[in-house]
């Protein structure tokens, strides 16, 4: 049996690859896993699967003989937060992120809120494929309550991390994507002081990420552009992402954040030998900007684990990915939007410049474009000789094309697709390598396929 887990967690689309009877198994096998006796805690975004699998995982940990927590509709970060803060034996959190509404997953963590292991997935691993049972819906629906006090105490540690600081004169529009971040986001900007305005803010499980959040950023430019704001922030489906867009449309990527609040925090000498961690889906520009200010940039593979790992190792400040995933020390590196969307607001505030004049002291960014190989097949589930064939296919491509420019080339670990970076000083050369690799790499795909 291959690994049910990716580069965060399970995840795949509900009722195929996600099933009950795969929730219950993930459910049953990590209480029985569990030496801790303390509650296990659960989360969900708005998906319209999120209840049933939610079902799935409780009736599974009740047969385990562990009990849980169910905190209902919350951003991601919210799970290991409190974990650690309530002295809670794991968590699980059911979202898949920033995919479309017809995918869901399961994300693990520890006692320590991290995720968990390699080898703590084999043992789940290992006890669901001893089980070989379907176990199928259960007529029960039970009507779970849920812990409103412990959600009260996340949102209380946000607001604290602004260290007294308001946002009192700001304008400022959230898109929460129909997700995670509407059952707090608007609340927790509001308490500070801030004039919020919110849009795609209805817990909609079969609109999350369709056409709006932090991978469709034009409602928010819309949005700004009819009713003038400062700045605005897009959250992702469980709020772990978040992207900027200033008050004439110009985009604040995780780069951007990256470098901004990096360079706030080098100035107060709080970065480790000036270090940032980032990907190798970093912009040159960003690497370049940073090494002339002084600062050093370490990449690791895509995936915010990746990050984390090389912070710890590192005993760096702060990291995180272009696509506004960003872990900090603040919150023990939990990735959280609307944590890093309330700092980039401090700042503005602090240094009372608004966003677009901020971003504006940033660095120029090299013409960058990722497109995506769209596949019939999961990679995962190829038999490992034709696996092989297309990874070694995909890293010969990224060396033959790696001339005068970056070419970055990886399957993606929750979708079936292919996804090629192609990075240079022209834009006509980015453009024109982008197109001519995919179309070349889809038929090399195909003849390996067939």
């Amino acid at each position: 049996m291959q690994s049910i887990f990716g580069t965060d967690g399970i995840r795949g689309r509900y009722n195929e690859e996600i099933t009950y009877s795969l929730a219950y198994k993930v459910g049953f096998a990590l209480g029985s896993n569990l030496e801790k006796k303390n509650p296990i805690l659960i989360g969900r975004d708005t998906r319209i699967s999120g209840d049933i699998l939610l079902q799935a995982i409780t009736e599974g940990i009740n047969d385990s003989g562990k009990k849980f927590i169910n905190l209902g509709i919350c951003p991601t970060p919210a799970i290991p937060f409190l974990i650690k803060k309530e002295n809670l034996s794991s968590g699980i959190m059911i979202s898949a992120s920033h995919n479309p509404p017809e995918y869901n997953g399961i994300k693990i963590f520890d006692h320590n809120g991290q995720k968990i292991t390699n080898s703590f997935e084999n043992k789940i691993q290992k006890l669901i494929e001893e089980s070989n049972q379907n176990i199928s819906v259960s007529p029960k629906v039970r009507l779970l309550n849920t812990d409103k006090d412990l959600m009260d105490i996340y949102i209380k540690s946000l607001i604290q991390t602004m260290g007294g600081e308001n946002l009192g004169g700001l304008k400022i529009i959230l898109d929460t994507c129909h997700g995670s971040a509407t059952s707090c986001a608007k609340k927790i900007f509001e308490s500070l002081g801030a004039d919020v305005r919110v849009i795609n803010n209805s817990k909609n499980g079969t609109k999350i990420n369709l056409n709006c959040g932090s991978t469709n950023l034009e409602p928010l430019k819309k949005a700004l552009k009819e009713s003038p704001a400062d700045m605005g922030f897009s959250f992702d489906g469980d709020a772990d992402r978040v992207i900027g867009v200033d008050s004439k449309g110009n985009v604040l990527d995780g780069d951007h954040i990256l470098f901004l609040w990096g360079r706030e925090l080098m100035e107060q000498k709080l970065l480790t030998n000036n270090l940032l961690i980032s990907t190798q889906m970093a912009n040159l520009g960003f690497e370049n900007a940073w090494r002339k200010i002084g600062g050093i940039l370490y990449r690791t593979n895509v995936g915010d684990k990746y990050v984390y790992e090389a912070l710890k190792e590192k005993k760096a400040f702060l990291g995180g990915e272009q696509s506004g995933h960003i872990l900090s020390k603040i919150n023990n590196f939990s990735g959280d939007g609307i944590l890093t969307a309330l700092q980039i607001s401090k700042y503005c505030k602090q240094k009372k410049i608004n966003l677009n004049d901020w971003l504006k002291s940033s660095f120029e960014p090299f013409p960058q474009n990722l497109t995506n190989i769209n596949l019939d097949f999961n990679i995962n589930k190829l038999n490992p000789k034709t696996k092989l064939l297309i990874i070694q296919t995909l890293e010969n491509f990224q060396e033959m094309y790696s001339h005068n420019c970056k070419v970055y080339i990886r399957p993606s670990g929750t979708e079936p697709v292919i996804r090629v970076l192609v990075e240079a000083k022209n834009q006509r050369k980015v453009d024109s390598l982008s197109s001519e690799i995919k179309n070349k790499l889809f038929l090399e795909i195909n003849k390996i396929i067939n």
